[in-house]
């Protein structure tokens, strides 16, 4: 498999490439004092945190393992600098990450409970996921058997129907944003590219190999990429490579507009079917953008063995359990250097009003 992937984020909303600071979200029976946070009504303080461990790095951003000094929970403190979001334009992907994070509550996402800034840098408080990114449990097999790709595949199903329902657009599906939970369950994190979206948008966001048709051609987009990008993942997760690959991305992009599939011959018919009603470049056509939205994804011969209703209930059983000792394990992380994360000087009053709802 190829390295972790770059994002590209540019428009109207934002320009330059970045990679996403990594952040985590964490099963119910491995956050102990988290279920006595509700969101919003944190009032906290960086003084009621240890640092435990960054577990993630970014363009501009680092995730830390912190832990409670009075509860003792455990959760990730997503730090991101103010100089940096602003040089990279991303000020809007910041507003639009809170505001998404803020209205969503489904047990397959990454929840926010705090958000903070100084005059350095922002702050989000969510979750801390110790399983680690799906992204290395691919890597480490090559490839996944058909059954543990159909879990995974229910379980985000699930997320991204909870999304659309709520007039939100993820736009950055691949394995690097799910993350596992202490029992095996999914949970997408990095929401820096999520919009609340009414009608389309035409920022082209997102990572190269994932980009629907529509995102690439700048015709405007909506919730439709979503559904083109979970066929991406799910084949990806079966073949161990994304179907659409090249050394630079005007050369994916060119393979994504050319639409020519090729599988492997170990994948059977039915998950070819879905895939190829997923990569549609018609998104008038494109399963899950139908009339009947995420029904007619359910409806799929590839599910005939899922029972919806228990899905977002968590009744699936896990393929994958991830090694976790504790609720604070970082085993499942790369190891970061701490002495590397340097502060900026203070920013300017002019700057530090771009975030005053931070």
């Amino acid at each position: 498999m190829a390295s972790t992937k770059a994002k590209v984020g540019m428009g109207n909303e934002g320009n330059g490439i970045r990679e996403s600071a990594k952040t985590g979200g964490s099963a119910p029976l491995l956050l102990a004092g988290a279920a006595a946070l509700s969101l919003g009504t944190g009032k906290y303080s960086l003084e009621d945190f240890d640092t435990i461990a960054t577990v993630g790095t970014g363009t501009f951003g680092r995730v830390f393992l912190v832990r409670d000094k009075e509860s003792r929970a455990f959760y990730a403190l997503k730090s991101m600098k103010i100089p940096d979001v602003i040089r990279l334009k991303q000020e809007q992907h910041v507003h639009n990450e809170k505001e998404v994070l803020t209205e969503v509550n489904h047990p397959f996402l990454i929840r926010l409970f705090w958000t903070h800034h100084d005059d350095r840098l922002l702050y989000m408080l969510m979750d801390y996921v110790p399983g680690g990114e799906l992204f290395t449990y691919l890597r480490s097999r090559g490839r996944f058997g058909n059954n543990m790709g159909l879990f995974y595949t229910a379980e985000i199903v699930c997320a991204i129907e909870y999304l659309h329902s709520r007039e939100i657009v993820y736009r950055d599906l691949k394995p690097e944003n799910i993350l596992l939970d202490g029992e095996g369950h999914i949970r997408l994190t990095d929401f820096g590219f999520a919009k609340k979206l009414s009608d389309r948008t035409w920022t082209l966001c997102g990572t190269p190999e994932y980009l629907a048709p529509e995102v690439i051609q700048s015709k405007g987009h909506g919730r439709a990429v979503d559904w083109w990008a979970l066929g991406i993942l799910v084949f990806e997760m079966l073949a161990g490579y994304p179907p659409f690959f090249d050394d630079n991305p005007f050369g994916i992009y060119q393979k994504i507009l050319a639409g020519k599939l090729e599988f492997p011959r170990h994948l059977e018919f039915n998950v070819k079917d879905l895939i190829k009603k997923f990569l549609v470049i018609d998104r008038a056509r494109r399963l899950g953008n139908m009339k009947n939205g995420a029904d007619d994804v359910k409806k799929h011969r590839w599910f005939k063995s899922i029972d919806w209703e228990g899905v977002p209930l968590r009744k699936l059983k896990p393929p994958i359990v991830p090694k976790v000792s504790h609720e604070g394990d970082t085993s499942n992380f790369d190891a970061y250097p701490e002495d590397e994360w340097k502060t900026d000087t203070p920013v300017s009053a002019k700057d530090v009003e771009i975030f005053k709802n931070f």
